[in-house]
């Protein structure tokens, strides 16, 4: 893989095409990469404490590499 953590890309495909951000992670072994901002998914997060509450995480899911360009 050419693409690195902390390297700028745009997405070339998909539905977030045209979106530029910075690589936070990178998943060799899956051909995948996270970008910040992009492919934003809501998880639930239980409350797991009497005190605590429940609520809503927005998190970047993983983006196949073949969809991103990297960014000069």
């Amino acid at each position: 893989m050419k693409i690195k953590k902390g390297d700028n890309v745009i997405v070339i495909a998909g539905s977030n095409k045209g979106k530029k951000g910075k690589v936070v992670k990178s998943l060799p072994s899956l051909s995948k990469v996270v970008v910040e901002g992009v492919n934003m998914r809501k998880k639930a997060h239980k409350a797991k404490n009497k005190g605590d509450k429940s609520q809503i995480l927005e998190i970047a899911m993983p983006i196949h590499v073949s969809n991103v360009a990297k960014l000069d």
